[in-house]
């Protein structure tokens, strides 16, 4: 947009350093707490790796996920569009305070968890995914996410939404999660019903809910070998879903 200028000007032309601008468009970030590395006993005897995602591990999780494009049930599609743009902005610094979680299994990118902070008091839970079969892990990874966001970051509410059935069943309804009026709130994720938790319900009820859908609990002493394990992700050879 160009417009005629009301008062002369002694430099008519004002340029801007790229690094500048930079600051604008990331905006200043919160301090997240890490995410402390758990271990989890599966279901089937395997033991789960739960920790940050690396950023120089988002090249090949990019390239992972553009398979799911492809598959045309349960909405993997749209799941798989969207995760790809939120790991890309993670990547490329286009996403406010975003917490991206991986579970292994002896290396193997398992699961996969996601989201990030509006502000202190709410966490906006983007995707969780199972990447291979057995064992519960897209449960394990929502109950993972959940519990760094109420009990180490000490939000005081969760929202999320639903793009499948199964997903709507297991935690809308399984969780009895109510339900802000819709459309006076909406989910990012198309603009979609915001169903929340409060803390008070966390502690209340979900937290054991989700504890008995995994079958386990979270294990924060790693013996090194585990880690060791896990220090080097990498994908499966196909998509398991």
């Amino acid at each position: 947009m160009r417009l005629p200028l009301p008062e002369k000007a002694s430099q008519p032309t004002v340029e801007f350093d790229a690094e500048e601008i930079e600051a604008i468009l990331q905006g200043p970030a919160l301090d997240l707490k890490p995410w402390p590395v758990c271990q989890v006993k599966l279901k089937d005897g395997r033991t789960l790796l739960i920790r940050e995602a690396k950023l120089e591990e988002a090249p090949m999780m990019l390239d992972y996920l553009k398979k799911f494009l492809d598959v045309d049930h349960d909405f993997y599609d749209i799941v798989g569009a969207r995760v790809y743009s939120e790991v890309l902005g993670w990547y490329r610094k286009r996403l406010k305070d975003p917490y991206t979680l991986v579970g292994l299994i002896d290396g193997l990118w398992a699961g996969f968890a996601n989201g990030r902070l509006m502000n202190e008091d709410i966490n906006i839970s983007l995707h969780t995914m199972a990447l291979i079969r057995g064992g519960r892990i897209g449960a394990v990874m929502y109950y993972a996410k959940a519990y760094y966001g109420f009990e180490i970051l000490g939000n005081k509410e969760w929202w999320a939404t639903y793009e499948s059935y199964n997903g709507w069943a297991r935690w809308g309804v399984g969780m009895a999660q109510p339900s802000y009026p819709w459309p006076d709130v909406q989910h990012e994720l198309g603009g979609a019903r915001v169903y929340y938790v409060t803390k008070k319900y966390w502690d209340q009820m979900v937290k054991k809910y989700v504890q008995q859908m995994t079958g386990s609990e979270l294990d924060f002493n790693v013996p090194d070998e585990v880690i060791k394990a896990n220090e080097v992700m990498r994908v499966p050879d196909e998509v398991l879903v």
